[in-house]
């Protein structure tokens, strides 16, 4: 697979793809059909972010925001989006009855340039960062993994209440009220080992942030823990990340962060307060990694927005409305 070679990740001066930017005609009358998606309460079938049984098929840029596009996302009018699924349950990210379609070689060499804002001391943002064939082999790793044992579910808080999210992890098993202790989840199921895919994204995202921050140290990842985010009920509050070893944690090992789908608004700052927090965008493609002096800093995801998902990632891969976060980093 040629998902992340070290020639596609080199910082704010190398061109990559970018598809986060379509005008308002383009997403016009198209996306009215994505803003009216049924949320289930209960599940029939299996839940899954990409369409099963469904053949991959080209078409030509023109075909792209044409009929057939608008067929396509017409079907999200009976997308089921679980709140109440349990562990025994699969979760699919893909959407059941939606057909893929490859996007041609001249959608594919359109490009951004990759920019990069520091937000603090060992905090860095890296926007347009992840090429459209590398989101989708991301979205394609987690597909595969997470609809199989140890793969998707809703974890819930020591309350039992519900995490409005739905998670799977790799490498170690971590959850809200056992953090690291159990190797085991409830059901019985350990959790894959993290693909060597995403080692490689991580090391060299931190490789490529320490020619703008001084004193980010490296991260050879063995935890990734996968959330998937509903576009209306998904959010996370304002939390630190502090369960990894003491050594991690005194060492500032950083945490990297990749976003694929809708855009999330991402809250960060220096207490639970998030009335004191500051804000970010993070789109589709885009890193963010966090670590030195700021490991321990408070964040949280406020809401995700609706219908923000480059359009070819939604004709590649299906991926069901709303957001696909990968959090790496080292116990």
């Amino acid at each position: 697979m040629p998902l992340l070679s070290s020639s596609s990740y080199l910082g704010p001066n190398r061109i990559i793809l970018g598809f986060l930017s379509h005008t308002t005609a383009i997403h016009g009358g198209i996306l009215r059909h994505y803003r009216n998606i049924p949320f289930a309460k209960s599940l029939g079938e299996a839940y899954s972010l990409i369409c099963p049984k469904k053949n991959t098929k080209s078409s030509s840029f023109g075909d792209a925001y044409h009929g057939p596009l608008i067929s396509i996302l017409k079907q999200y009018h009976s997308i089921p989006l679980v709140k109440d699924l349990d562990e025994t349950q699969s979760f699919s990210l893909i959407c059941p009855g939606l057909t893929t379609k490859s996007v041609c070689e001249s959608e594919r060499a359109s490009s951004k340039l990759s920019t990069h804002k520091i937000l603090g001391p060992g905090m860095i943002l890296l926007k347009d960062y992840i090429s459209l064939k590398d989101q989708v082999d991301i979205v394609n790793i987690c597909q595969k993994w997470g609809v199989g044992p140890g793969g998707f579910y809703e974890p819930s808080h020591q309350s039992g209440a519900k995490l409005r999210l739905q998670m799977m992890c790799f490498g170690r098993n971590w959850d809200p009220v056992t953090k690291y202790k159990e190797r085991y989840r409830s059901d019985g199921s350990e959790p894959p080992p993290v693909p060597y895919e995403l080692i490689s994204l991580a090391e060299t995202t931190i490789q490529d942030s320490q020619a703008h921050l001084d004193k980010l140290p490296s991260m050879s990842p063995d935890i990734c823990i996968v959330n998937f985010y509903s576009p209306v009920y998904g959010r996370l509050g304002l939390h630190q990340d502090c369960d990894e070893s003491y050594d991690s944690l005194r060492r500032g090992l950083p945490v990297v962060s990749i976003s694929i789908g809708d855009t999330a608004e991402f809250l960060y700052g220096h207490s639970r307060d998030k009335y004191k927090s500051n804000s970010v965008l993070l789109q589709s493609g885009d890193v963010l990694i966090f670590g030195g002096k700021s490991r321990l800093i408070f964040h949280g995801v406020k809401q995700v927005l609706p219908n923000t998902a480059p359009l070819p990632l939604l004709q590649e891969t299906a991926l069901r409305p709303g957001r696909l976060n990968l959090t790496l980093r080292q116990f």
